[in-house]
């Protein structure tokens, strides 16, 4: 049996900066199995986002203590994705009435959610901002190379909640992201990690 038969969703959510990729079940790679990235970049040069469901062991307070208050639960560096692990990025989802353009230290993303600048000072930041994670390293994509894998089946792109990006991250938030999504998206969330054991 092809572990890919769950297939690509018919959902017609187009890959953007604020949308997230679910890794189908088939996806068996290491590096993303079960992952849920948020796209930050998306461009016709190629895409950029970070895995959300992936905390490391190291706690934030151990490399970056500063910004360790504002940090969500659980307070650790999480891992990105395979690319530049040594480079942090860091999204925060703002409070409500606070616009990321017009604030220094923050790029827009989508919505309320903005890429911080990690040379900046946080206590500046913190009565704006509702929560945020930093990550080490990335997940790429060359240009055409996302669009092949969306073509293989190997993602389902659906829209990001802020709430992806501060709610605490247990194992679950990769089935939790596909039952939200409704029929037959949802019975992705169904998939066994070992279809063996099927």
């Amino acid at each position: 049996m092809d572990d890919r038969s769950a297939g690509p969703s018919t959902d017609q959510t187009e890959v953007a900066p604020g949308t997230l990729l679910v890794a189908a079940p088939g996806l068996l790679d290491p590096n993303f199995r079960r992952t849920v990235v948020y796209v930050i970049e998306h461009r016709p040069r190629g895409t950029l986002g970070v895995v959300l469901n992936r905390p490391s062991e190291v706690s934030l307070r151990d490399v970056l203590p500063s910004w360790e208050p504002l940090s969500s639960r659980p307070r650790s560096v999480f891992v990105g994705g395979p690319v530049e692990s040594q480079t942090a990025l860091c999204l925060a989802a703002l409070r409500a009435g606070h616009d990321p353009s017009t604030l220094d230290g923050l790029v827009g993303v989508r919505g309320p959610v903005a890429l911080v600048d990690l040379d900046g000072d946080p206590s500046a930041l913190a009565p704006r901002v509702r929560g945020l994670r930093v990550f080490a390293g990335y997940a790429g994509w060359d240009a055409g190379q996302l669009e092949g894998e969306l073509g293989r089946g190997d993602w389902v792109v659906v829209p990001a909640l802020p709430d992806d990006i501060v709610s605490g991250h247990d194992a679950d938030l990769w089935g939790r992201v596909l039952r939200r999504q409704g029929m037959p998206v949802a019975l992705l969330a169904t998939f066994p990690v070992d279809v063996r054991r099927n």
